[in-house]
């Protein structure tokens, strides 16, 4: 997913020590359609919020079809999942094309979302994994500033901010050097006008924002915030974000075993997955408390998708 999320490593090396069998979660309560037999397909997650959300919606969907699932979810980074994932441990994992692209295999993402899945399904072939349909939902990030500033001076886009006589952007640490951020500004959009300000956490930032000690942030796409008429999002118009499309990796041998009607089921529910919905699951989980397993079926069913 994005480079922004941070990596526990003395928890993923407890994770790893302990076994891939010690985060297990167990299978739908609720009555399935009859089984097609065979072994458990294992989905896995990665330890934040939407990744497990989407990982209990296309578990839940496979049961719903009468295929059995054992769930491994809030496993930790890439650096774990990935070799579990080549060695067939794990055999369903939903991605974020750029950042398995950028994190997964440290090469640059061509930055459109057809592109780079063509780009990643090649990368994980090797390794006999192979991708279904991405869905229009992303999870990036994105850069807001206050709506009735963007009224004002009439910003639209992040290149847009050359208007302005002064740009402060108020970010973590990393951003400042990252190309995807604060260095994309400078190198690609060439705002001179652009300074940095160091905060790390999202609610500082946002304080920073309404307070005006900043002029833009960054902020996850599926965050409340990014949906919040208080702002608005500036669009990337010259491209320093790669597109983040959701898009399951799913080992190949499933994919040969389980034929047409696994992938149709599983493109099914990538078809309805847009930023916003996921970005109100999100909210569902981390406002509101409700848990993620609820709330995948509750999407599903609303999809007629259960």
């Amino acid at each position: 997913m994005r480079w922004t999320r941070t990596i526990r490593a003395a928890a993923l090396l407890a994770v790893a020590a302990l076994g891939l069998t010690a985060c297990g979660g167990g299978g739908s309560d609720q009555p399935a359609a009859p089984s097609k037999g065979g072994a458990p397909i294992v989905v896995a997650s990665f330890n934040f919020t939407d990744s497990q959300i989407l990982a209990e919606i296309y578990a839940s969907a496979l049961e719903a079809k009468g295929y059995p699932v054992t769930r491994k979810l809030n496993l930790g980074s890439r650096e774990l999942i990935y070799p579990s994932l080549k060695k067939g441990e794990l055999q369903f994992v939903p991605e974020y094309q750029g950042a398995a692209i950028a994190t997964g295999f440290g090469k640059d993402a061509v930055k459109d979302a057809a592109g780079e899945h063509s780009q990643l399904a090649e990368l994980f072939k090797a390794d006999g994994i192979g991708l279904l349909n991405y869905a229009p939902a992303e999870d990036k990030d994105v850069y807001i500033v206050k709506a009735d500033l963007a009224k004002a001076k009439g910003l639209s886009t992040i290149g847009d901010l050359k208007k302005l006589d002064k740009v402060v952007m108020a970010g973590g640490p990393e951003c400042e050097t990252r190309p995807p951020c604060f260095k994309g500004f400078q190198d690609v959009y060439k705002l001179t006008n652009a300074t940095f300000k160091t905060v790390q956490e999202i609610g500082p930032r946002v304080q920073e924002l309404d307070s005006g000690g900043a002029t833009v942030i960054p902020v996850d796409s599926v965050s409340p915030v990014a949906g919040d008429s208080k702002y608005v999002v500036l669009k990337d118009d010259l491209g320093i974000e790669p597109t983040e499309n959701v898009v399951p990796a799913v080992s190949q041998k499933v994919l040969d075993e389980r034929g047409a009607d696994f992938a149709a089921a599983v493109n099914a529910v990538s078809a309805k997955l847009t930023t916003p919905e996921l970005r109100d699951l999100n909210s569902r989980v981390d406002a509101d408390g409700e848990p993620a397993a609820d709330v995948a079926k509750d999407w599903l069913s609303k999809q007629g998708l259960a």
